[in-house]
């Protein structure tokens, strides 16, 4: 009888053990890149990503930075070290004609006086294309979900880069092979302009041709009427960088006195949890006209651009509850 319930309690253990290993591979695996700077929704976004890892929903792999500015790295790994995730690997864009936007506001030069931090200088972080590389060689196949809510610099390079120490393969053999969707702040549809794509038109282009896997949208007009902010900064029980950063920015300017638009929080929000309860998709091809973007409808399409399938305050009211996570 002992034997029996022996065998009973390693099967149970054993079932129990294989169980949540499987919900930790089913996971979604993100790698976040950002130019964080030249609007400060960047920050709001690394604060819903770290409060969906905390909740268990989402395993963060990266924060890697699409601007070569010397303060964004060092939010970056202020964000990370804040939320308890100091060690998450990082990377710039090196080399000629990256792009190097400030923020206008002051709020990186705030927090690196007053948040703790090992980085101090962009131009310290490792390459960002080397690391993207290293981490996406490591994963299994058709595991990662790129979102990018800033320039698609580093993107474009991954596309164009060789073989190297940690894959036989090129940038557009391991994406195909490694990453399961790139989803982008970027676009304006069915049509329109939109920053991220204009700064980097060149690389927006090659990218939303040439990527070999599912790209999914979140628009400009998407962001616009998600409005976030106030309750973050009059949370009187939070402190944290995200409640300085935004009561600075929110500051600087009379038309976000009630709060800031949410771009990126939206591709972050779909990127973990995917389209249902709070947005639709209208599947298709993305149309580059330079700095612009066009749309071609297509049930069958590659690329998808986000709906609003919930009212917009509704996504507002959970975006800016994630915001006001603080650290464990």
């Amino acid at each position: 009888m002992k034997n029996l319930l022996l065998v009973f309690v390693c099967v149970f253990v054993m079932g129990a053990c294989a169980t949540q290993k499987e919900k930790e591979v089913a996971l979604p695996a993100v790698i976040l890149d950002t130019d964080i700077g030249p609007d400060y929704d960047d920050v709001g976004a690394m604060a819903v990503l770290h409060a969906l890892a905390d909740s268990g929903q989402v395993v963060p792999l990266a924060v890697i930075a699409s601007n070569s500015h010397e303060l964004v790295v060092p939010a970056i790994d202020i964000l990370n070290t804040y939320f308890g995730r100091p060690d998450l690997p990082t990377g710039a864009p090196k080399g000629e004609g990256v792009p190097n936007e400030k923020a206008s506001q002051g709020w990186p030069e705030l927090i690196a006086g007053k948040y703790p931090h090992k980085i101090k200088s962009s131009a310290d972080a490792p390459d960002a294309i080397e690391t993207y590389r290293k981490l996406l060689s490591e994963q299994p196949d058709s595991s990662v979900t790129i979102v990018t809510v800033g320039f698609l610099t580093n993107m474009s390079a991954l596309l164009d880069s060789p073989a190297d120490n940690y894959s036989k393969l090129s940038g557009k053999e391991l994406i195909k092979q490694k990453v399961k969707r790139l989803v982008s702040m970027a676009g304006r549809f069915p049509k329109g302009r939109e920053y991220n794509v204009y700064v980097d038109s060149v690389a927006s282009e090659k990218v939303y041709t040439q990527w070999p896997t599912e790209v999914i949208f979140s628009g400009f007009e998407i962001g616009m009427k998600v409005v976030t902010g106030l309750k973050v900064v009059n949370n009187a029980e939070l402190n944290s960088p995200v409640k300085d950063v935004y009561a600075k920015a929110m500051s600087f300017s009379k038309g976000d006195s009630l709060g800031r638009q949410s771009w990126d929080q939206t591709a972050v929000l779909f990127a973990v949890k995917g389209a249902e309860p709070y947005f639709g998709l209208q599947r298709g091809h993305y149309v580059p006209e330079g700095g612009n973007n066009a749309w071609r409808d297509d049930p069958n399409g590659p690329h998808a651009y986000m709906t609003f399938k919930k009212p917009a305050e509704e996504v507002t009211e959970a975006i800016e509850k994630l915001m006001m996570h603080s650290k464990k």
